[in-house]
């Protein structure tokens, strides 16, 4: 009987001191001060493993001078030379930019900027009689006020790099005037884009309960369908100039390859819509020959119309072709090329890679100053910060997706019998681009979404 007094006395001493020990260590872990604190080392990590990254390609632009023999017959070393220093300049400068951002996102997460731009948007709100219980207006101020914030941080860097190291090396076709109304049209276009979505998906989640992510989910989905189909219509236009690509043996041609399909992310050209809205775009820099394009677009006499299915954009506001840099002239593709680019893109639409990316991209309040829960910064500080260990991981298994759907893409374009031409296709559009074709592998693996040149080439070089 004494035994069992004693230990009915001694086990709920026991159990006391472990529920003691596990309230003060889950205390501890929980302390709004030590979740900062690791959200923000694992921010720097981030940023050291990026810049020994981007370190170890820059050592490569800098030492790798001479062309090596495997590219021999891909790249002359005229070009090979101009691709390295290009390459090199816009290293050196991403160093600048990326340590000046963190030094800045730094400051703005130590001296609570993210909870005095909501507080300076209470007040614009609260001065046309709006209190703090409208959180969804509040929330499209804040995003407004960050939107301006951060154009007005990056234009000094956006400036230098657009009129200094694109004009430098030949790239940059823009006016200071048509640079000045397209970055006010961005501005614009952002906010009468993000604004509406913003106030929805706040809506959502205030009405839609312990299933609010279900509702999220749906209305994101069906947002991205909506881009889709709308971009290249009524976006895409605001920005560039688009005519209907010209009768001929391209147009033929194109007609005969792609009796339907869908959007794509490549930059030379892209699928989009659905159903009978379907639309085939070429960027007139794809085109061996593209001066027709860029001319006004009005019909001539006994010209027909062409129907709208394929169209190619320009920038409606270039400079006049005797200001256009001289130091790299572009070859472009001729027709057999443009098929098999067009191949690649179409070998994406078949395969479901758009329709699996859509799907893929759909799939703590204290510790940052504020003392409400107000619901836009809970999923910044949640996405941005909380989860960034799963972005990043998340972020490098979508970068090895996106390089096998490529390697897919190329291997459909191949079974159409567009392999030779689209070999010497991505060639051009290399050199076009002056990308540098030796790549370290890490910097590669990392941050590569489509493979670099030599292992597409190798793998269209496989037998079937």
């Amino acid at each position: 009987m004494l035994l069992g007094d004693d230990h009915d006395w001694r086990g709920p001493a026991v159990v006391f001191d472990v529920e003691l020990l596990w309230q003060v260590r889950l205390q501890a872990t929980m302390d709004p001060e030590s979740i900062f604190w690791a959200v923000f080392v694992f921010m720097w990590l981030v940023y050291l493993w990026e810049t020994y990254l981007s370190y170890r390609q820059r050592e490569l632009y800098r030492t790798v001078i001479k062309i090596p023999q495997n590219l021999a017959g891909v790249m002359d070393q005229e070009t090979f030379e101009k691709a390295r220093l290009y390459n090199l300049d816009k290293s050196n400068f991403g160093f600048y930019v990326g340590i000046w951002g963190e030094i800045e996102h730094s400051l703005i997460l130590i001296y609570g900027g993210i909870p005095f731009l909501w507080n300076v948007a209470g007040d614009m709100m609260q001065n046309y009689g709006y209190d703090s219980s409208y959180q969804i207006i509040q929330s499209v101020l804040f995003l407004t006020l960050a939107v301006v914030f951060s154009t007005i941080t990056s234009m000094p860097f956006t400036v230098y790099s657009t009129f200094v190291i694109e004009e430098r090396h030949g790239f940059n076709k823009q006016t200071p005037g048509f640079f000045a109304k397209d970055q006010v049209k961005k501005f614009f276009v952002s906010l009468a884009i993000g604004m509406p979505i913003t106030a929805l998906l706040i809506y959502i989640i205030q009405m839609g309960g312990d299933y609010f992510f279900i509702y999220v989910w749906v209305f994101l989905l069906v947002v991205s369908l909506l881009m889709i189909t709308i971009y290249a219509d009524y976006i895409a236009p605001l920005f560039d100039k688009f005519t209907p690509l010209p009768e001929g043996d391209l147009r033929s041609k194109i007609e005969e390859l792609a009796k339907s399909s869908k959007r794509s992310s490549h930059s030379n050209a892209y699928f989009y819509g659905f159903f009978k809205n379907k639309r085939i775009v070429l960027f007139d820099t794809l085109l061996e020959d593209y001066s027709p394009l860029n001319a006004d677009g009005e019909k001539k006499e006994g010209e027909t119309d062409p129907a709208p299915a394929e169209k190619a954009p320009t920038d409606s506001d270039d400079k006049p072709s005797d200001d256009k840099p001289k130091g790299h002239k572009k070859q472009g593709c001729n027709n057999e090329e443009i098929l098999a680019v067009l191949s690649h893109e179409l070998g994406h639409w078949k395969l479901g890679h758009i329709v699996k990316n859509l799907v893929i991209s759909q799939v703590l309040y204290s510790a940052f100053g504020f003392d409400s829960r107000p619901t836009i910064i809970g999923l910044i500080i949640i996405f941005q910060y909380v989860f960034s260990p799963y972005n990043e991981v998340l972020s490098f298994c979508v970068t090895m997706l996106s390089r096998m759907f490529e390697f897919q893409a190329d291997a459909f374009a191949k079974q159409l019998r567009h392999a030779a031409p689209l070999k010497t296709a991505l060639i051009k559009l290399n050199k076009d681009n002056l990308g540098f074709p030796v790549n370290d592998w890490l910097f590669s693996t990392w941050h590569f979404s489509h493979p670099p040149l030599l292992e597409r080439l190798k793998a269209l070089d496989k037998s079937e």
